[in-house]
């Protein structure tokens, strides 16, 4: 079972990933993640990483899908895994199939959680983090006892930049623009399954097993 996650920032895909990896018993992988255990076990990948992320530049798509393919072949990947946040851009996908299909391998499901951009600008929006001990909180679906104050700590609360509309709008817009074409590249190697992910998410993930099976 080898999957990848799409969807739009604040679409819950991240979520979903954990849950499906829960369920199945394979590894939930996102290449933030791939690099820190990398460059933390001083690998010469990681180290190939750690000099353009040091220069604050992008890792070229050629040397995050040498990552990822390594990632593959931990014992833990046996039956499959969840690819959360790559790829990101139709060059990165092609990469990727490339060298999927050079170890005779490919991806099963390309798996979209669709939200419309006005649902995720509004629970993103709603959003509050503490300043204290940070916990999170929805002003809408998860409301503090006191208004602007942590349940936990009693510290106030704030909106934090990455969460204000604007900032929001600007994330999606870049989604839309590289991210987007991902579905229709998928759709056309008949992988892609939609799911509605503006429902509770115990049916999306629902919806999701659907899809999967038991």
């Amino acid at each position: 079972m080898k999957i990848i996650m799409l969807g739009a920032p604040g679409a819950g895909k991240g979520t979903q990933a954990k849950m499906i990896a829960a369920k199945y018993g394979v590894p939930h992988i996102s290449t933030g993640d791939i690099f820190r255990a990398n460059i933390k076990n001083g690998t010469e990948l990681g180290a190939k990483a750690k000099e353009y992320m040091d220069k604050g530049l992008l890792v070229p798509d050629e040397l995050v899908v040498d990552l990822v393919i390594d990632r593959f072949k931990a014992d833990d990947c046996a039956k499959g895994y969840i690819l959360d946040g790559f790829p990101r851009t139709i060059p990165q996908a092609e990469a990727l199939d490339k060298a999927l299909s050079a170890i005779g391998d490919s991806v099963d499901y390309a798996i979209n959680v669709e939200v419309p951009d006005e649902n995720i600008i509004e629970r993103m929006s709603g959003r509050r983090a503490c300043v204290g001990c940070g916990a999170t909180y929805h002003i809408v679906y998860n409301p503090t006892k006191v208004e602007g104050k942590c349940d936990a700590c009693g510290a106030d609360l704030i909106l934090r930049d990455d969460d204000k509309p604007e900032t929001v709008e600007k994330r999606l817009n870049v989604y839309h623009e590289q991210t987007q074409p991902l579905i229709d590249y998928y759709k056309a190697k008949g992988i892609l399954k939609e799911v509605d992910g503006t429902v509770d998410m115990k049916d999306v993930f629902a919806a999701i097993t659907d899809i999967l099976g038991e």
